[in-house]
C-alpha cells in the first residue's frame, strides 16, 4: 500500500489513536511501542497533519507542510478563545 492510499484510509479516530500512542509510547492496551512502531506512527501522524491540520497547535505540521510553532502567549490566547481544535471530533487539550 502506498502512502496516499494509507492516508486515504486513515480516519480521525485512527489518527488520534496513533497520536496518543506516540505521546505515551504505548498502545491503548498498555503494550509498549517498539522503536520501529514509534517511528512509523510518528511519520503517519506528521503526514496526516500535513494534509488535514487546518489549525496547527503549538508545534505541529500545517497543511502547507511547514512546521508551525506558536509562542506560549499565542497558544494560551487560542485556548482561552476556544479556537484550538484540530478536528471537530477532537476535544481541546488542556495543559497541566
Amino acid at each position: 500500500m502506498d502512502v496516499e492510499a494509507l492516508l486515504a484510509t486513515m480516519t480521525p479516530e485512527i489518527y488520534q489513536r496513533l497520536m496518543t500512542a506516540v505521546e505515551l509510547g504505548k498502545w491503548p492496551d498498555g503494550v509498549a511501542l517498539t522503536p520501529e512502531q514509534q517511528a512509523n506512527c510518528l511519520q503517519m501522524v506528521m503526514l496526516w497533519q500535513s494534509r488535514h491540520n487546518r489549525h496547527p497547535e503549538h508545534m505541529s505540521i500545517g497543511t502547507d507542510g511547514q512546521i508551525t510553532m506558536k509562542s506560549k502567549r499565542a497558544l494560551l490566547e487560542e485556548l482561552k478563545a476556544g479556537t484550538v481544535d484540530v478536528l471537530n471530533e477532537t476535544p481541546v487539550r488542556r495543559w497541566r
